[in-house]
């Protein structure tokens, strides 16, 4: 299995530190709002990484933490006129409900910051001990400049991060680059006991103590977005190398952006999607398909021309699933099955392009290659096929699909609601959306995916004509 390590920006065999098992650390979510695709994105991406390393056998201690005390939960508790717990309560409540939607296994452990005050002052006092912090008026600062590492994960360079600070609003620091890992508590803020006095933790120091505590001092995976390379993930190693003296991950994961219209999410520009929002729209497990369709590293543009292609693949998958399963519930009394070697090939092939950096783009091509097979078997072998073959074939897709949390719905159930046709065919709207998703591939020379949607598009019944002109279609006869 081969990884790519941010740390050291390339692809590396993974080894884990204990043969067998696994220890992934993953920064969870601040809670003061609802998430928006941006987390959809990390969390799936997270999740199949999950599913992958149990279904080869790892034991597998997954942490995903939540940041359950912040400035941005204060202001927006007391914006409501409610206490920062009750908000941090509400929106833990409400991240559950979407992450079930979209099918999120449970991590081992959820810690929250809150309930891990303790661990955070230890870390904090241990760091002052090494003279890596410093306490001003009941602030504890990191002393940034004196971690001969900084920098290492993000590439920044300590004097130009100097060269580049503004200027400090407040002077007790030492440095303008020092970052606060213990913050004094005004008297309407929240506030928990400790050497300096009241106050609460920094939003950094948090992740270093819970990582700590459930994983050790040093675990196989650390991970989460790209925008927390720096300076979130940077200050995590300078913290907790800082204070143990040993690397805190040995692989470091961390997957790309995502562009609504191919424009970066803002709220300003109004382009803001919250995953409650996109789930009226869209089916949670298109959703799902969206993400996990491409590489986890690459940036993915999200519009409705990208839902319409992966609703269709999603369909295209369901379809064949549909076909086994009623195959599987008939009473033909052979027992041969001519995709039992290739069924293992397929299984092989997929165990490949997830061995390779968690490519699962190419994992559902595996899966795409398989369900256009098992339809030629399904046309040409109908009468011979008997059910317990179909079953196996029905068992088959869903085992790897389900690594991916994809194809454990009823196909018919799934079907009817995502389209409101069943097996029927597609609607105009859905047709033009595709072939503008191909047109968008081949100007990109991803010729793979242009294929892929024109068999998707003839698996449909739809002919597609391509000239000087641009593209026409029609439907088959």
């Amino acid at each position: 299995m081969q990884i790519y390590n941010s740390l050291n920006r390339r692809k590396e065999e993974f080894v884990p530190l204990e043969s067998g098992k696994i220890g992934i650390y993953a920064c969870g979510v601040t809670v003061y709002d609802l998430c928006h695709i941006g987390h959809a994105r990390s969390l799936v991406v997270f999740d199949v990484i999950y599913r992958y390393l149990k279904y080869r056998g790892y034991d597998v201690n997954f942490v995903r933490n939540f940041t359950d005390i912040d400035d941005k939960i204060i202001k927006r508790s007391n914006e409501r006129g409610i206490t920062w717990k009750a908000l941090a309560e509400q929106y833990i409540d409400e991240f559950y409900k979407d992450m079930d939607r979209l099918g999120l296994l449970k991590p081992t452990h959820e810690p929250r910051a809150t309930d891990h005050i303790e661990e955070i002052v230890k870390l904090v006092q241990k760091l002052e001990e090494k003279g890596l912090a410093y306490e001003v008026d009941g602030d504890v600062y990191y002393r940034l400049q004196r971690f001969k590492g900084y920098g290492k994960l993000s590439g920044k360079n300590v004097d130009d991060l100097l060269s580049g600070a503004r200027v400090e609003v407040d002077d007790r620091k030492e440095s303008p680059l020092d970052f606060a890992l213990w913050k004094r508590s005004k008297a309407d803020e929240p506030s928990w006991p400790s050497p300096w006095g009241e106050g609460r933790p920094g939003w950094h120091i948090e992740c270093s103590a819970m990582s700590q505590k459930f994983l050790g001092d040093t675990f196989d995976i650390h991970g989460g977005g790209k925008d927390l390379v720096f300076p979130h993930h940077e200050n995590e190693i300078a913290q907790s190398e800082g204070a143990s003296g040993k690397p805190l991950a040995h692989y470091w994961v961390h997957n790309g952006f995502v562009n609504i219209d191919q424009e970066k999410m803002s709220k300003s520009l109004g382009n803001f999607l919250t995953i409650r929002e996109l789930l009226e729209e869209c089916h949670p497990e298109v959703l799902r398909f969206f993400v996990v369709a491409s590489h986890y590293r690459s940036p993915i543009d999200f519009s409705q021309e990208s839902v319409t292609v992966a609703a269709a693949g999603l369909e295209r998958l369901y379809h064949s699933l549909d076909r086994l399963l009623e195959k599987a519930a008939g009473s033909v009394a052979a027992e041969s099955c001519s995709l039992d070697e290739k069924i293992e090939a397929w299984r092989q092939d997929f165990i490949v392009a997830m061995d390779d950096d968690f490519n699962s783009a190419a994992a559902v091509a595996v899966l795409f290659d398989a369900s256009k097979e098992i339809n030629r078997w399904l046309d040409e072998e109908t009468k011979a096929i008997a059910p317990q073959a179909a079953a196996r074939v029905a068992g088959f897709l869903r085992e790897l699909g389900g690594t991916l949390g994809l194809l454990q719905e009823n196909p018919r159930g799934f079907l009817q609601r995502t389209t409101g046709k069943g097996n029927d065919q597609l609607d105009v709207e859905e047709i033009e959306g595709l072939i503008v998703g191909r047109a968008t591939a081949r100007k990109e020379r991803n010729w793979a995916e242009a294929d892929r949607i024109r068999d998707l598009l003839d698996a449909k019944g739809v002919v597609l004509k391509d000239s000087a002109e641009g593209t026409k279609w029609q439907r088959k006869r």
